[in-house]
């Protein structure tokens, strides 16, 4: 299978800020690419530098050291206008053009390729009108912003950014506002717009579950590691997963089996469970965990524990040293726990 073609690549690159004759460095040292046809999600807890990276990323701000190229050309030697032909942001602040159409406003991402008056040829009312059918909202384009909600505004500065016709889209945390169906249409459609259009496409989020899921790579930024970069099942697979929140005495952990963070366990009792099937075992687990019970296989080795049989939501059996006690939901068994 081909490799996709490089947007944009850092080689040992160094990211911070100087001001007057102070040198403050973020990260030093960051080697990575982009490649078009990918989404990729930056991760990392709050103070790590994902925006700074991603101002460095738009040439917002200049590198400290090392390479930075863009379409392999150095992205210091790089016009302004050939920028915003090049490399498309979507930012994390609340659209504030309500008094704009959707059309009008999409419109805008033209203004790179038609100049300060804007004057649209046939052709980019083609490409705005490809842009607005493929985030969806061909329906709402004469309709102001004011009257979308958030989801079909972030839909909205997304087709702009598509009319820019960029290789490259760099997006901060473009799901922050939005409830739990809209974080999934958007990521699902950046993920579909990256294949689709060829773009290379980078976001930061803190929506692990989604960038678990819909990710072509991961890029793990700590303070600690600096960034690792890879294909999402591969950092997965190897447990780079818990290097991202890693602190002293974290009591954090990531659970491979169901991709999220959760607390440890206390353990301060243990249980041997006998689940009908994994859904039962999943819920039944969390719920004796918030209770610090671990969860033991039914095994010969722990046959002196109490023993749990969840056959049904409606059936949940609790055996102590021969004694059965059947219980009809979840509230009696936590109850008598």
């Amino acid at each position: 299978m081909e490799q996709q073609a490089i947007v944009i690549e850092g080689k040992d690159l160094s990211i911070g800020y100087r001001k007057g004759k102070v040198t403050k460095y973020v990260h030093r040292h960051l080697n990575f690419v982009l490649r078009r046809g990918e989404l990729t999600c930056l991760l990392g807890a709050n103070g790590t530098g994902k925006s700074t990276l991603l101002r460095t990323l738009a040439a917002a701000q200049p590198a400290l050291g090392g390479e930075l190229n863009l379409l392999g050309r150095k992205i210091g030697a790089y016009t302004e206008r050939e920028r915003s032909r090049t490399i498309g942001v979507v930012l994390t602040d609340k659209t504030q053009a309500g008094g704009l159409s959707v059309y009008e406003l999409v419109a805008l991402g033209r203004q790179p390729h038609t100049g300060f008056f804007g004057r649209l040829r046939q052709t980019d009312k083609d490409i705005i009108r490809h842009a607005l059918q493929a985030v969806g909202i061909t329906d709402k384009a004469s309709q102001y912003t004011a009257e979308l909600s958030d989801g079909e505004r972030q839909k909205v500065m997304i087709a702009k950014a598509l009319v820019q016709e960029c290789p490259l889209i760099l997006l901060d945390e473009p799901t922050a506002f939005l409830d739990v169906v809209s974080r999934i249409e958007i990521m699902t459609l950046l993920h579909r717009l990256a294949e689709e259009e060829q773009k290379a496409i980078l976001l930061s989020t803190h929506d692990i579950e989604q960038a678990l899921v819909l990710a072509d790579r991961l890029w793990l930024l700590t303070p600690e590691n600096g960034m690792e970069c890879g294909v999402t099942e591969d950092l997965i697979l190897n447990n780079r997963m818990d290097t991202l929140f890693a602190r002293q005495n974290s009591r954090i952990r990531f659970d491979l089996t169901h991709g999220v963070f959760s607390p440890t366990v206390g353990g301060k009792k243990s249980i041997r469970l006998n689940a009908a099937n994994e859904v039962l075992e999943h819920w039944t687990q969390n719920a004796l965990n918030r209770r610090n019970y671990f969860c033991l296989p039914d095994e010969t080795a722990y046959a002196t524990l109490p023993l749990l049989t969840v056959v049904s939501p409606q059936r949940i059996e609790l055996t102590v040293e021969g004694q059965t006690i059947v219980f009809r939901s979840f509230d009696q068994l936590l109850q008598t726990l």
